[in-house]
């Protein structure tokens, strides 16, 4: 993913995790938008992407990535979080999730593929 103008962090999205939902992102990249915080936990992009809940959660550990399905979000994790709603873990931040701390609200934020 890339913060448009200020850095990229390498991220990967684990099928295991949620195989039909991993799928239907993978298909639908790329997915861009604008940053909103998630407390002081975390980031989150909403998209266009649909997709029911898989293994939800709600405990979260610093470097995670998950989808809010009824938001339609992407959320990063900069810190161990535990949330108020059921969110399906889907991959996890290769990068330091700290880089996360350097966005604000309004950010433009870009999810791709670079591989193929």
């Amino acid at each position: 993913m890339e913060l448009v103008g200020k850095f990229k962090i390498k991220c990967e999205l684990k099928r295991h995790l949620s195989p039909s939902l991993v799928g239907t992102i993978n298909r639908s990249l790329p997915v861009t938008g604008t940053i909103h915080m998630l407390g002081d936990s975390g980031i989150y992009v909403e998209s266009h992407i649909e997709s029911g809940g898989e293994r939800t959660r709600k405990e979260f550990k610093k470097g995670d990535i998950a989808f809010l399905s009824v938001g339609r979000a992407f959320c990063f994790f900069h810190k161990d979080t535990k949330i108020g709603k059921d969110l399906v873990p889907i991959g996890k931040i290769l990068d330091n999730p700290d880089e996360l701390l350097k966005s604000e609200s309004g950010d433009e934020i870009s999810i791709y593929s670079d591989i193929g």
